[in-house]
């Protein structure tokens, strides 16, 4: 099976380049166009995700080999493409940075040769002229494995500076697909954690959007860009699909680790099963949204759902109870500490996700979520489902984590191998005789989270496609919890 829609992969040299102006400008412009492009982003981030689903009115996705195995780059980008005309990728960092120690495993570099995609080169020209030839003559040579199929120049002065930023480039031999003056409009706040959340913004998002969108159109070769993309050529394999993903996982009885076999991983998939007992109610599972909380994978909610639960989300700053007949709930990531107010003030609902847990019925929550149950973060009460306090700090965490399940859990048997990503300014003081969720074994080793009853929080991002048993087990826990 192979597909063919037409895809690009946005990079640059470095950070702060230009890459989500450019990305997020070019997927609004192509669906101002009538085009479905389906946006994706290479890497563990949250926030520019939003951008992208504001811009193209799909979900925004993420494309991370670390988190989900090299294996599931392609499979997932098929799965998020389907039925688009064409696709933008969002790179990370510089071109060929990945994680740590890793070589380029979870590069854009990695996952563009992984989807046989053409680069767009986002070059900061602000403070060079004929050296850019040098830079990007660097970047095509590096690995010829990765194509480069034209540079964007961003920042650029004058009509001068372009002229010899455009002369210096024609003896690289790679053409120059746009250029894009310097554009306060289009500047996007950042806070400690990155870019402000489209949840957040409201209106403004959608104006720095459309201003995104109208400096490249007019900046840029549209038709020389869409003229790249279908050039990527066939794609081979099949989407992934989370109905599939979460019937070939091993069920409680079965083995402990719950996770998908890879390649030299001794584990395999159990015969398929049911989602739910025939006639049996779906359990209903609460995940928490609204601005406090924008850091969720769109995989997760499919899983839950392909693993027969009933999902509905609820607001934590506005809605003072929880769904009705919640059976278990999903805390995922966020901005608590920005919101820790008005989460405070919502007492009715802290009570009743005390009383949900103090019940026993499954909780999951990762990093916001983690502090979202402490008994306060920055001293204002919180839930008080874990005998914990919570804080902000100077010191950014930042990485990606390997890690095993210390012991059984609402998401994954002892023994399960998982891996995570971590970023955070808080630090989390735990109270005497807390068991942990996870023994992270690289970079350094140490435990980490909370289990107990049926919460599993931690600091941890992971992403469930790698491990479908996760939402696998959870669900079957709601429905007998």
């Amino acid at each position: 099976m192979t597909s063919s829609v037409p895809r690009l992969v946005v990079a640059a040299p470095s950070s702060g380049s230009g890459k989500t102006t450019v990305a997020t400008g070019l997927m609004a412009a192509f669906a101002a166009r009538g085009l479905a492009v389906s946006p994706h982003k290479v890497g563990p981030d949250y926030i520019d995700p939003g951008y992208h689903a504001l811009a193209t009115g799909r979900v925004g996705r993420n494309l991370d080999a670390y988190l989900c195995g090299p294996e599931l780059v392609a499979p997932l980008f098929l799965h998020g493409a389907r039925g688009c005309d064409i696709a933008v990728v969002e790179g990370v960092m510089g071109l060929y940075d990945g994680a740590a120690g890793q070589g380029e495993l979870a590069s854009t570099a990695q996952v563009a040769k992984l989807l046989r995609a053409p680069v767009v080169l986002v070059v900061d020209a602000s403070s060079q002229s004929r050296s850019v030839a040098a830079l990007v003559h660097g970047f095509v040579s590096w690995d010829p494995r990765v194509r480069i199929g034209g540079v964007i120049l961003n920042k650029v002065a004058s009509d001068r500076h372009e002229a010899l930023l455009r002369e210096a480039l024609e003896s690289v031999g790679v053409p120059v697909l746009g250029v894009l003056r310097r554009a306060a409009a289009v500047e996007t706040p950042s806070r400690h954690l990155g870019l402000v959340p489209v949840a957040e913004r409201g209106a403004r998002a959608v104006e720095a959007v459309a201003a995104m969108a109208a400096q490249v159109s007019a900046g840029c070769d549209l038709e020389a860009l869409a003229a790249l993309a279908r050039g990527a050529g066939p794609l081979p394999g099949a989407a992934w699909d989370a109905t599939e993903a979460v019937a070939g996982v091993a069920t409680e009885a079965g083995a402990g680790a719950g996770i998908t076999a890879r390649p030299g991983d001794d584990r395999t998939a159990l015969p398929a099963l049911p989602a739910r007992p025939a006639g049996g109610p779906a359990p209903t599972v609460a995940v928490a949204g609204g601005a406090a909380f924008t850091f969720s994978y769109a995989e997760h909610t499919e899983l839950l759902a392909a693993a027969g639960a009933d999902v509905v989300t609820f607001d934590p700053l506005r809605d003072e109870r929880l769904p009705p007949g919640t059976a278990g709930l999903v805390v995922g990531g966020g901005f608590p500490e920005v919101y820790a107010a008005e989460l405070s003030a919502n007492e009715g609902l802290r009570k009743e996700v005390a009383a949900l847990a103090e019940s026993g019925a499954p909780v999951a929550a990762e990093c916001a979520g983690l502090l979202y149950l402490c008994r306060e973060l920055d001293g204002r009460p919180m839930c008080g489902v874990l005998d914990a306090t919570a804080r902000m700090t100077g010191r950014l965490t930042l990485g990606y984590r390997d890690a095993v399940a210390v012991g059984d859990s609402v998401l994954a048997g002892a023994g399960t191998r998982m891996r995570g990503h971590e970023f955070h300014r808080t630090v989390v003081e735990p109270g005497a005789g807390a068991a942990p969720a996870w023994g992270v074994l690289a970079p350094v080793k140490r435990v980490e989270g909370f289990v107990e009853r049926g919460v599993h929080a931690s600091y941890l991002h992971t992403h469930w496609a790698s491990s479908p048993g996760a939402a696998r087990r959870f669900v079957e826990r709601c429905r007998t919890s």
